[in-house]
């Protein structure tokens, strides 16, 4: 009976120092993005219709600010109709211009992270 209550015990604790570290890591990544939003001249949804227009038909899949190369870019993964391969879509968040343009297989394709 003791060794229940230990286990439990120990078992609470970890779940409990689990969700603190992955609300820590939450947060930091929602004070990156608040950062690098208040940076952004082009909105979300300006630099949406920018990467639509690449793939005709398209469906958003993923979207992230982020910096690369020195440059502040909206990324997007965009799943064309009948294809499993993703677009992805770089549009400059300071310009609204287009970056890049990538087909990825979706075979291939990974997680970020």
């Amino acid at each position: 009976m003791i060794m229940k209550i230990k286990t439990l015990i120990c078992t609470t604790l970890a779940a409990g120092l689990f969700a603190g570290c992955c609300s820590e890591k939450a947060e930091k990544h929602a004070n990156k993005q608040a950062k690098l939003m208040a940076e952004a001249k082009v909105s979300k949804d300006d630099a949406t219709k920018t990467a639509l227009a690449k793939v005709p038909n398209g469906t958003i899949k993923e979207s992230e600010l982020e910096k690369e190369d020195g440059k502040l870019q909206w990324s997007f993964d965009v799943a064309a109709p009948d294809s499993q391969d993703i677009t992805e879509v770089n549009v400059d968040a300071i310009t609204g211009d287009v970056i890049s343009v990538e087909k990825e297989s979706g075979e291939n394709k990974t997680d970020k992270d």
